[in-house]
């Protein structure tokens, strides 16, 4: 799998912080808690991280990605249960970015992850 070490030590530090904090707090809470923990296992985040969107080679918006992990990894949180309006989210990004892999990690009732891969060699031909 495409960066897998890296995205087993996220999923791990994803079920780490869950633990630790349970359910209920808001996402910030998750977000800062889960790059405090990634940090510590040696791998670089960053916040906030702005996803440009084109249409027709003309910017027509920004997307804020939650944490980018080693700049090959996005992760999108949510405090709630998971919905395809997340997945296709987090297959946006991966969309407008150089980025292929991605984790929708939900900090809901039941801790949930899902992975996905958008290969660039796709975006091309739907880009």
């Amino acid at each position: 799998m495409l960066h897998e070490e890296i995205t087993g030590e996220i999923i791990d530090s994803f079920y780490t912080v869950y633990n630790e904090l349970g359910f209920g707090f808001l996402e910030k809470v998750y977000e800062n808690s889960l790059v405090v923990e990634l940090e510590s296992r040696g791998l670089f985040c960053e916040k906030q991280v702005p996803i440009k969107v084109y249409y027709k080679e003309k910017e027509v918006g920004i997307y804020y990605a939650d944490v980018m992990v080693e700049g090959c990894v996005i992760l999108e949180l949510k405090a709630t249960p998971l919905s395809i309006e997340h997945e296709y989210q987090l297959l946006n990004y991966l969309k407008a970015t150089e980025i292929e892999v991605g984790l929708l990690l939900s900090f809901g009732k039941k801790p949930k992850f899902i992975r996905k891969v958008f290969a660039n060699r796709e975006k091309s031909r739907n880009g």
